[in-house]
Formats: structure tokens, sequence, C-alpha cells
């Protein structure tokens, strides 16, 4: 008889109890922490590197602002909005995450029982062996991404104090809603839909959410929007390289345990990232004559957010399949399609978030409605027999069901997001003052990224004030002046 030894039995403390697995619990402290790694310093990194040098500060805190706002409205009142009892069919009761008691029990989503029509138990509820505080924290970092995504719509001229205010509101009012509706027993949940990882309830959401916000907002300057050159391509990279690796917690922690269907979705999710970049790559030598370094992080990313709703649940070859769409479709809508529709090019959507987020994402989902294998299936969903399209049976209806569920996410995003912009246009403007636009980091903030001065605004000497490279010398300055 073979002994168990003592590290690996459960009782060998008080703060050790009988449903603990310590592997599980780690695998999901570990694969929070890397989602928590793309987004800080991940993000912060890529968006203060990516934009204009007169940027760099404001978007790098953007990222970091709704960082830390989004957690302390996660613990006081969104995380059971969206994981917790249910209130309607797409929301969760509201009520805070804090108490000791509430923290220290074992992980349950309450709503998630799922049952047959004639009442009898399918699935039972979701209860991984580990506190609720593992399970708060990992829901946590998947919200505060999903805002810091949106903000890439809206970099070099939204009002800071306008995003203080859309951040909280977002969150509560969109965020929720689709997080409960997908994952937290919710009526897409109960009825179906596959969303493994977050390419609707993520994606899909900050990317037609950041999008509709652009819109109302308005677009940057217009020299910005002739030229916005990245500060620091290196620097862009090592964040982009920070959302890559920290991508096998977004989805490796996504079965809720170290299992077998983790390491499935870890090892997809980087196939179809290579696959996508290197599609993305090969059809920017092809028609440009040249291997965009933007190009290529544009096409891992679109690979990620692609693989996201099906990472666990299809084959390896279908991970190719899927980064080889995500690598082509978005790169024509983004290269071809957006330059010859009038609608894309009114929308200031800064980084192309409705491309690589939107677009990937609603194609992701879709392709999982195709590809979703049926025993990986098995291992993962509460529906029992699921199954993609090209397995034959129910395939067919499930790639209807991932259509309606991304039809309901862009509605409810298109209308929530319009109302909470106007309502905050009410209280402060949306958009900064044109005079903050022309100068920048250092008008919004009184910081500027580099010790140098900035992007085509000077410190004139003899007049005691910045000026622009756009206003002649005898013009008196705008912006921010500055006694010596």
């Amino acid at each position: 008889m073979t002994t168990v030894p003592l590290a690996y039995q459960n009782n060998t403390s008080a703060a050790v109890t009988d449903w603990l697995n310590k592997g599980d619990n780690a695998w999901q402290m570990i694969s929070a922490t890397l989602v928590g790694l793309q987004s800080v310093p991940g993000l912060v990194i890529l968006y203060g590197s990516i934009v204009k040098k007169k940027w760099a500060v404001n978007s790098a805190f953007m990222a970091l602002y709704a960082f830390a706002a989004v957690l302390l409205c996660w613990v006081i009142w969104a995380y059971n909005m969206s994981f917790g009892d249910k209130l309607l069919p797409l929301w969760g009761k509201a009520k805070p995450a804090l108490g000791q008691k509430f923290l220290i029990k074992q992980a349950a989503l309450p709503a998630t029982t799922h049952y047959y029509h004639n009442g009898s138990i399918e699935t039972a509820m979701i209860e991984p062996y580990y506190p609720m505080a593992s399970m708060v924290y990992f829901q946590c970092v998947f919200a505060c991404i999903t805002v810091i995504l949106l903000a890439g719509s809206l970099l070099g001229r939204m009002n800071i104090k306008a995003w203080m205010l859309f951040v909280p509101l977002w969150l509560t009012f969109s965020y929720t809603v689709g997080a409960f509706s997908l994952w937290g027993g919710g009526f897409l949940f109960h009825w179906g839909v596959i969303d493994y990882s977050g390419g609707y309830v993520i994606h899909l959401s900050s990317g037609v959410g950041g999008f509709t916000a652009a819109y109302w907002v308005g677009p940057r300057s217009t020299k910005d929007r002739e030229r916005f050159p990245p500060n620091n391509v290196l620097l862009m990279l090592a964040g982009a390289g920070l959302l890559w690796m920290g991508w096998a917690g977004f989805n490796g922690g996504d079965p809720y345990a170290a299992n077998i269907d983790s390491s499935m979705a870890v090892l997809n999710t980087n196939i179809c990232a290579a696959t996508s970049l290197l599609v993305w790559t090969s059809l920017d030598v092809f028609f440009f004559k040249k291997p965009s370094v933007i190009g290529a992080v544009q096409g891992m990313i679109t690979g990620l957010v692609c693989i996201t709703p099906g990472a666990g649940l299809v084959q390896g070859w279908a991970a190719i399949v899927m980064g080889i769409l995500s690598g082509s479709i978005p790169w024509f809508t983004m290269m071809i399609v957006h330059k010859r529709s009038s609608l894309l090019q009114k929308v200031d959507d800064t980084l192309g978030v409705f491309h690589t987020h939107a677009v990937a994402g609603f194609l992701g989902g879709a392709l999982t409605g195709l590809f979703a294998e049926p025993t990986l299936c098995s291992l993962f969903l509460p529906v029992t027999n699921s199954r993609g399209g090209v397995y034959g049976g129910s395939g067919g209806a499930q790639f209807g069901k991932q259509i309606a569920g991304a039809l309901f996410i862009i509605g409810w995003n298109l209308v929530v997001t319009s109302v909470i912009c106007v309502v905050i246009k009410v209280v402060v403007p949306l958009r900064m003052p044109e005079e903050m636009l022309t100068i920048g980091d250092d008008a919004v903030h009184g910081e500027e990224a580099y010790a140098l001065w900035g992007d085509g605004e000077k410190y004139d000497s003899t007049k005691h004030g910045w000026y622009s490279d756009d206003t002649q010398h005898n013009k008196v300055p705008s912006g921010v002046t500055l006694n010596v």
C-alpha cells in the first residue's frame, strides 16, 4: 500500500481544508497573476509605446487607472453581479465580495447548476477546489483587461475625467451583463452558447464598446490622425510579448482547474497566435512589400483573440485554421474595408480595436461553433453532447447559437455604451479641449514620458510659453505656460 506523502495530504494545517486542491489553487492564482501582468505592465507598456510620444503618459495612465478602478469596484459590487445569485436572466445580484466568511469558503458559482427540461440536474454547480478569494481575484483581472482593451479605441483625445467616470459605469452596466449571461449562469450559459475564455465577454464587448465610445468622444486632432507614429517600437514589442505569454493564464485558467483541458487550451493558444502572426506578416509583405512590426503585433493579437472562445475545445489542426483566418480576415477588414467604408473612416478608433478584438472575437466565436470537438466539449461545457458544426448532430444548431450570442453582446454594448457616454457628457466633456490636444501629456498631466521636448511642441524662452510646429513663431502660444 502506497502512503501519500505528508506534504500532499490535506489536513496539514487549519488553512488547508478537506476540499482544497493545492495544485488547482496554485494554478488559478498563477493564471490570475499572468492575466494581471497582461494589463500591468503589459498593456501599460504597449499603449505608452505604440502612440505618438506626446500621448505616451496619458495612454499608459488610462490603462493603469482602469486596472485600479475596476479592482475596487469589482470587490465592492461587480463580482456578484457577474458570478453571484441570479437577479435577472442576464444579471446577478450586486453585493460585496469582501467578507472573511465569503472569501475563505469553497468557490462556487451559484447560478450555474444546469437542469434538463424535466427538472433533473444535467450538470452540477461549478465548485472549484479552492477558496472564493482565488475566484474573485481570477475573474477580477479579466474585468480589468476588458476595460483596458476598450481604452485602445480612445487614446489621444478622451478627457481623463470622463474616462474616470466611464470605467466604473461601463464595468457595472456592460461587462457584468456579458459575464453573467455567458459565464455566471445567465440565459446564454444555460442555452449553451460557448465562450471558453472571453471571445465574446471580453473581446467582442471591448471592441464594440470601444468603437461606440470612439464615435461619441470624437476624433483625435487632425494632425494626430494624419501622423501617429509609435514612440518606441522595441518597448511596444515588450508589451506585446507580455500580452502573448500572459495568455497562458488567460485561456489556461478558465477550466478553473489544472487539468487536461487547460493544457489543450494553452497549446492551442500559442499555435493560433503564431499562425496568425505569420499570415498577417505574409500579407503585409505580399501587398505592401515590407513586414510591418506593428502589423505583426496586430496579427498576434487577432490570433490570441480568435482562439479564446474555443481554446480548450478545438483540435490542433483547427487552431491552425483559426490562425489562418484570424490573420487574414481582420487584416482585410483593417487594410481594405476600413479604407473604403465611410463609417469606419468617420469613427476614430485609435488602435483599431474594432478589427483586432470585435472582428476577431466574432470570428473566433463563430469558428468555435464549427470546430468544437465533442470529446473536448464534454470535458468543459455544462450542456452534454455539445459539438461544432463539422462534427454533425447538433453542431449546426451550435453555430446558430454562437451567432445569436454574438448579436446579443453587440446590441447590448451599442446601446449601453451610448447611454453611458451621453450621461457622462452632461457632467464633463468627453473630449479634451483643442489646446490640450495640441500639447499632449504635459498639458494633461504636467508630465512627459521622455526628458526631451514634445512631439513638435517646443519651449520658446522669448515668449515664456509653448508653441507647436503647427503654429507660426509670431503667434501667441496656446496651452500650458511656464515662467522661467
